[in-house]
């Protein structure tokens, strides 16, 4: 197991940019599987990269029609060497309350679930995934979010579902993301194989 993600963030700084002048990195999985820690750290390790989370794009509506509103308000001003301004959803009041500013960075890390699809693929310049099965990170997301919000799981199960099965991620990945107890180990993904 890696304790230490600086070899990684080392390798990823050393990627060419996607998005302009910046190296867009994905970290995507099913709901539960660790990418908001994982992001975290990782950002961490890059000197604090910034990191925009799904969850503040997405809404109870829309919880993967998102990307439309990711790539005109983060992708498109910083392909440009632009401030992204972006909508953060407030999943209490069930609206965009605020807006959040993020300048151009040599490195910005993208997480949520569906991160890796089809339409966000030619802008990333890394997919990271994290190798977690479905039903073990959607038992630890339900336990991490307890039973007031297991109405919300019921609906999400089956659209996370369909969502994989129409546009799935990790068959694009560069590197898999494999969480232990102490620490992580990554691996050469599919994209990488010979």
């Amino acid at each position: 197991m890696v304790h230490d993600l600086a070899p990684l963030a080392a390798r990823l700084r050393t990627l060419p940019p996607a998005c302009g002048p910046v190296r867009l990195i994905a970290v995507d999985g099913h709901a539960g599987s660790g990418k908001t820690t994982f992001a975290e750290r990782l950002a961490g390790a890059l000197g604090d990269a910034p990191v925009v989370h799904t969850d503040d794009l997405a809404t109870h509506e829309e919880l993967f029609a998102w990307d439309e509103r990711f790539r005109s308000q983060v992708v498109e001003p910083l392909s440009r060497g632009g401030t992204a301004r972006y909508g953060v959803y407030d999943w209490v009041r069930g609206e965009f309350t605020e807006e959040r500013a993020l300048a151009p960075a040599p490195v910005v890390l993208v997480e949520g679930v569906g991160t890796g699809r089809r339409t966000l693929r030619p802008y990333l310049s890394c997919l990271l995934w994290m190798e977690l099965a479905r039903e073990h990170s959607w038992e630890r997301g339900q336990l991490r979010d307890g039973p007031g919000l297991s109405a919300f799981w019921s609906g999400w199960i089956p659209a996370e579902r369909a969502h994989f099965a129409a546009d799935p991620s990790r068959p694009y990945a560069d590197f898999l993301v494999h969480q232990g107890k102490l620490g992580y180990e990554v691996r050469m993904g599919p994209t990488s194989a010979p």
